[in-house]
């Protein structure tokens, strides 16, 4: 089947805004002058379309080029009070110098100077280019900041989707039937031998599921919030495999003011316990690392293991979380998984807001 030939909306509306505006001033002509000339009028119309199709696409260009359809509508306007007396410059150039020119090559009478001729037209076309290129402006910013916003629009309740399964997701593995077994078998072992740490296990299980059932509405909190978690999470969990879980946390101190998304720092420290220390026989020892690096939060977290070939492809959990920092960081945060002296890590590097 033959495929038809695809014209884009920008150029559909070029060819067509172009040639109703060329089309009105052959109407003034034919209504204003007692010779109408039809071959003169075409030249006038094909000419007119030709030219402000090029002026106004190498402005686009120039756009695209620098990224202004990306700007604040407020950054976009000064912008706007500077070119639109410039493509009016522009479009006076053009526009006189095509008028002499067919003047020059169509008309028989004696040709006026270019120095009178321009003179005596400048103000006025001025004021028409004026008047033109802050529509056509106008028209196309207008079109790229809806479009945008349209976007954005579309990626927020994307990643607020995205959000919402990772709560699903976190709350799933705290509510994990294993989980819950063994916490409550060590809870009841300790009530007997050493009820004060009874009483914390409880807090921390009780801490846990608040969090994933009430808190989160906001997709970023402090860094020293989710650092807390992460430690209620990891004390739970010590609790259960005692002396074959052991951790450490290096964290840059000035970095606890730093918003990141909720749950990322938690997603690769239960993934770290989960996949790495739980497989151990001899269990092993968690590495948490944040640090700035380059304008970015980085943050690690290293365990025991090996990434097998197989296993490289990240999990849901992990994928989420990705997905989760694509999204909310326009590409601009990158996750990313390998070993490192015997060791798997997980990275995330995240834009300082």
């Amino acid at each position: 089947m033959e495929k038809k030939p695809y014209i884009s909306l920008y150029w559909k509306c070029q060819l067509i805004g172009w040639s109703i505006a060329a089309l009105y001033w052959t109407f003034q002509g034919w209504t204003a002058a007692g010779n109408f000339r039809f071959d003169l009028a075409v030249v006038q119309f094909v000419s007119d379309v030709a030219m402000y199709i090029l002026l106004t696409h190498l402005y686009r260009n120039f756009a695209n080029k620098n990224n202004w359809q990306d700007l604040a509508i407020e950054k976009l306007i000064w912008r706007m009070l500077v070119v639109i007396p410039v493509m009016g410059f522009f479009y006076t150039l053009v526009t006189i110098s095509k008028l002499y020119l067919v003047r020059q090559l169509f008309l028989s009478h004696p040709p006026q100077p270019f120095t009178s001729f321009f003179s005596v037209n400048t103000a006025s076309i001025f004021m028409a280019g004026i008047r033109l290129m802050a529509i056509w402006l106008l028209a196309y910013h207008l079109y790229h900041y809806a479009k945008r916003e349209v976007r954005l629009s579309v990626e927020n309740a994307r990643l607020e989707l995205s959000f919402k399964q990772s709560q699903l997701d976190n709350l799933s593995a705290q509510l994990n039937p294993h989980f819950l077994f063994n916490a409550l078998n060590n809870i009841k072992s300790l009530v007997y031998t050493r009820p004060d740490a009874a009483a914390r296990a409880i807090d921390l299980l009780s801490e846990l599921l608040r969090s994933g059932l009430y808190k989160g509405n906001a997709m970023l909190i402090r860094l020293n919030e989710e650092l807390d978690l992460v430690r209620d999470y990891l004390e739970l969990e010590g609790l259960r495999m005692e002396e074959r879980l052991q951790y450490e946390l290096d964290i840059d101190i000035s970095l606890s003011g730093v918003m990141v998304p909720r749950l990322c720092v938690q997603t690769l420290v239960e993934n770290a316990v989960k996949h790495g220390v739980a497989l151990e026989k001899q269990g092993g020892k968690i590495n948490i690392v944040i640090k700035e690096q380059d304008g970015l939060v980085s943050i690690r977290v290293l365990n025991p293991g090996k990434l097998e070939q197989d296993k490289r492809a990240a999990g849901i959990g992990l994928q989420n979380l990705k997905e989760r920092l694509d999204l909310g960081y326009h590409r601009q945060a990158a996750f990313s998984l390998y070993e490192m002296d015997q060791q798997v890590c997980a990275e995330i590097k995240i834009p300082i807001r």
